[in-house]
């Protein structure tokens, strides 16, 4: 058995030899005649010439040794439904999705724009296109009409695939008038929308001739038979969007065969999950994460995956464990921004249900800081490892790999870079960073498998967002401040765009919120940059309480743990690093997938408009971030 080190090595020193042994974990219809071509530097095309299907890789190979298998398994608190499908019925459910797109004109190549709810119609939907080769682009359910518009216009889908609603907390959220108006405001017009209602907006329209109903055409098709269409290595298999400094939103490209080798390796050495066993993540299929370990990564496994629609505290916040217990759940991923929401429960809602089958919780979407991290790991008494990685690249950049060698767990790092990446910190000159010093993380290119092959139809910015950093070396930048330590621990510190510049000292906001989360009495914090006459800005704190009741305190006992809070920074970082001013609040405004809103909250506190707040998940927060800045002044 091969260290971690030497794993790591040989991947970057042999990539040819390393990856032609991880492409044998999937099925090639035709075997690629060279591993990568890099001759056009920064793209990079693995696997050339092999075919392969990431459909039949997820689920027709595994029908066919094991059909009576668990494959999905769609959970709904919201609408309190439950339904396991087989690997067997779970290609049926393929197939017909599949036939109904042919019979709505989609070929080859066309995009399939999918905009629906955690539902298992939305896994179908998913994996038909990449059955029958079309190109999928999934937004998230309930994204507001001009996000969507853009992402329609860019995308240009021959079919949209959508719902009447989604459910939040128990609400139903309309999709159907967001995507109405957003097909209004496009240019580009699909032929036709393909709806799923699940009865929950009776009142929902229905455009003739464009609208057409997904269980009627699903009659229609009960016995339909779709073959799979074998794609090149490099030919597209998705488009994600994410967020652009610019207005032109930016369609992250993936590949096929690249995309199937790396979720297949990872499932191996990372996630350590196999045939008949159980994944879940509480991610969402609108998210990378949602792709990756919620769709392909555990059904290329051969494993079993949970879908579910709802929240981690309805209707209690045991809900996780409880499906845990119930479908005796071996591997899950989750984000810190969930473990920071179940620090605030009752921790016996996590000793509550049988544990047992669990190995190990994995956790990424955004730097997990060492007290949650620390409190995270003793209360479940499992595992909490840590992974960094980006929408771009699909896959994780850091982690530690514990099918390979179980090294030690650091608390707040997420260890060390997976293979294929040669990932290092550098200086802004350049030059590598010692031991201990602060840089920006960066990929020495060819970026591994998995990763992103280009901007959708935007070659150019693919090249001038990713790969400018310095003129030499050519580097593939994350846009992360990162440091390691002298054991080769990484920890990411945040955004390069998120640093403070008090007086002339660069700091991070990170290393802020991660000196006051360790105060006992904050469940959580968010620490902007606020500009300031004197010092052209000061870090002003928003800091979530674990005791509501602190709310309504005196003024002086508030003020009492603001000063607490500013002594544990001074202590940590030095007086420079010390909050102007220190917020306290039930709760910070969140992305749905769990992101704190800096900007927005940035944006309040210098007295400017918020900004674009689509993905907002809850408007209480941000209102409070308001009321707690109006109380102060």
């Amino acid at each position: 058995m091969a260290t971690y080190k030497e794993f790591h090595q040989y991947s970057i020193e042999k990539p040819n030899e390393f990856w032609t042994e991880q492409a044998q974990l999937i099925d090639w219809k035709e075997p690629f005649t060279q591993v990568c071509d890099y001759s056009r530097p920064p793209f990079a095309k693995w696997f050339v010439g092999g075919k392969t299907n990431l459909c039949y890789n997820a689920v027709d190979r595994h029908a066919a040794k094991r059909p009576n298998d668990r494959a999905l398994i769609y959970i709904s608190t919201e609408t309190d439904e439950e339904k396991v499908y087989s690997f067997a019925e779970l290609q049926r459910e393929v197939e017909r999705m599949a036939a109904i797109y042919k019979s709505l004109g989609v070929k080859k190549g066309d995009r399939v724009l999918i905009y629906m709810p955690m539902i298992a119609q939305a896994t179908f939907a998913i994996l038909a296109a990449t059955r029958i080769g079309a190109i999928h682009s999934v937004v998230f359910g309930g994204f507001a009409s001009g996000s969507l518009a853009t992402r329609i216009d860019d995308a240009k889908p021959t079919l949209i695939v959508s719902s009447d609603a989604g459910m939040r907390g128990g609400k139903a959220v309309p999709y159907k008038h967001l995507l109405d108006e957003a097909i209004a405001l496009a240019e580009h017009k699909p032929a036709k929308v393909l709806m799923v209602d699940r009865g929950l907006d009776k009142e929902f329209s229905k455009v003739a001739g464009r609208d057409v109903d997904y269980a009627t055409l699903r009659d229609q098709f009960m016995d339909a038979r779709v073959e799979c269409e074998w794609l090149e290595s490099s030919e597209p298999s998705y488009i994600l969007y994410t967020s652009g400094t610019t207005g032109k939103p930016k369609g992250v490209q993936r590949d096929t065969g690249g995309y199937a080798v790396a979720l297949a390796s990872s499932m191996k050495h990372i996630y350590c999950g196999g045939e008949g066993e159980t994944f879940f993540s509480t991610s969402d299929i609108g998210w990378v994460v949602g792709h990756s370990y919620i769709i392909y990564g555990p059904l290329i496994a051969g494993m079993a995956t949970v879908m579910y629609e709802g929240t981690p505290l309805r209707p209690d916040a045991g809900i996780w464990w409880q499906i845990v217990e119930k479908y005796k759940v071996n591997v899950m991923f989750s984000a810190p921004t969930a473990a920071r929401v179940l620090k605030k429960q009752d921790p016996a809602f996590m000793h509550k249900y049988d544990l047992s089958s669990l190995k190990h919780i994995f956790m990424a979407g955004e730097p997990l800081d060492q007290p949650t991290h620390e409190w995270f790991q003793s209360e479940l008494q499992k595992p909490v490892i840590d992974n960094y990685w980006q929408t771009e690249t699909g896959w994780p950049m850091l982690a530690a790999l514990p099918g390979v060698e179980k090294t030690p767990i650091k608390f707040g790092s997420p260890s060390f870079p997976v293979y294929g990446y040669n990932l290092q910190i550098f200086r802004e000159d350049g030059s590598v960073c010692g031991a201990n010093e602060k840089g920006i993380a960066a990929v020495i290119p060819p970026l591994p498998p998995g990763c992103l092959s280009t901007v959708w139809g935007q070659d150019d910015r693919f090249v001038s967002t990713y790969f400018t950093l310095f003129k030499d070396p050519l580097v593939y930048s994350s846009y992360d401040w990162a440091i390691k330590d002298e054991d080769g621990y990484f920890t990411i510190l945040g955004r390069t765009d998120d640093v403070i510049n008090v007086a002339g000292h660069r700091l991070g906001t990170r290393e802020i919120e991660e000196a006051i989360q360790g105060h006992a009495a904050i469940a959580e914090v968010a620490v902007v940059g606020v500009e300031d006459k004197l010092k052209g800005q000061v870090p002003m704190a928003f800091a979530v309480v674990k005791d509501p009741a602190i709310l309504s305190a005196s003024p002086e006992a508030k003020e009492r743990l603001a000063r607490e809070v500013i002594a544990m920074v001074g202590k940590e970082l030095g007086a420079i690093a010390n909050p102007s001013q220190v917020h306290f609040v039930l709760q910070l405004p969140k992305t749905r997938s769990g992101k704190v809103l800096r900007r927005s909250i940035q944006a309040i506190a210098e007295g400017r408009d918020p900004g674009d707040l689509t993905t907002l998940d809850d408007p209480s927060g941000l209102e409070q971030v308001k009321q707690a800045i109006a109380d102060q002044a």
